[in-house]
């Protein structure tokens, strides 16, 4: 028997159990099983399944994406780059870390670009949000960091910043925060939402529910909207590949 999971905290709302139990029921895979390990600290948590020989490869979610690195032993470029890893495969004991998040928000993000699309804000400055970094850096699109205290010294403003000239010139705005996930549905990221036009792009990491608080104020101003849903199924086959 081999065991794939998911580490985090919380996973309530992660639907990755589901889609792997179901992706093994789907295509006759028998040996196979996926569990959810919510972890509350990872320093003493960790080496239960890093000795656990029936372990062969864990997806990474909040809020361990960044620290989970430092228990690799080897790292793809993309981690190293990032800093940031939501895919682990085990061969012989040996955690090797990757970061499917990258083409899953590539994929997903760029069907919906326009010409007015040239500018973003990144909200939140976790794991997820360095892929979402690495993407935009990579397809030409400039972009400012948006945190709750802001850290001018790293170029990352506070929302309060977020003024109506800041928003014209900004028309995309991508959420990499939990703010809104189940199972606190009515939250949601504190931008100036008057100032969005049907020219906004807004992109949400989060895909439960598939309609956050932040993107329904968004589509009521005419904006483009996409949530993090596809981008799940596309990153999750990209781990099983990995994987298998």
């Amino acid at each position: 028997m081999k065991i794939y999971g998911l580490i985090g905290n919380p996973l309530g709302h992660s639907f990755s159990q589901k889609y792997f139990t179901a992706k093994f029921e789907r295509e006759n895979i028998k040996d196979c099983e996926y569990q959810n390990f919510e972890i509350k600290n990872l320093q003493k948590e960790i080496n239960s399944l890093k000795n656990n020989p029936l372990i062969s490869g864990l997806n990474v979610t909040i809020p361990y994406k960044n620290d989970v690195i430092s228990f690799l032993d080897e790292a793809s470029e993309v981690c190293k780059e990032i800093n940031a890893c939501n895919c682990i495969k085990v061969v012989d004991k040996k955690w090797f870390g990757f970061n499917t998040d990258v083409i899953g928000f590539k994929s997903t993000f760029i069907p919906h670009l326009q010409l007015q699309h040239t500018k973003a804000l990144i909200l939140g400055t976790g794991g997820s949000s360095k892929a979402v970094a690495y993407v935009l850096k990579n397809i030409g699109i400039d972009f400012l960091s948006v945190s709750r205290k802001g850290d001018g010294s790293a170029g990352i403003i506070n929302y309060e910043s977020l003024s109506k000239e800041l928003m014209d010139e900004f028309t995309i705005v991508i959420n990499t925060t939990p703010l809104g996930m189940f199972p606190n549905v009515g939250a949601h990221p504190q931008i100036p939402y008057q100032y969005i036009t049907y020219k906004h792009y807004f992109f949400d990491l989060i895909y439960n529910p598939a309609r956050t608080a932040f993107l329904s104020k968004a589509a009521a101003m005419g904006a483009i909207v996409e949530n993090g849903e596809r981008m799940l199924a596309i990153q999750a086959e990209e781990s099983w590949k990995i994987w298998s």
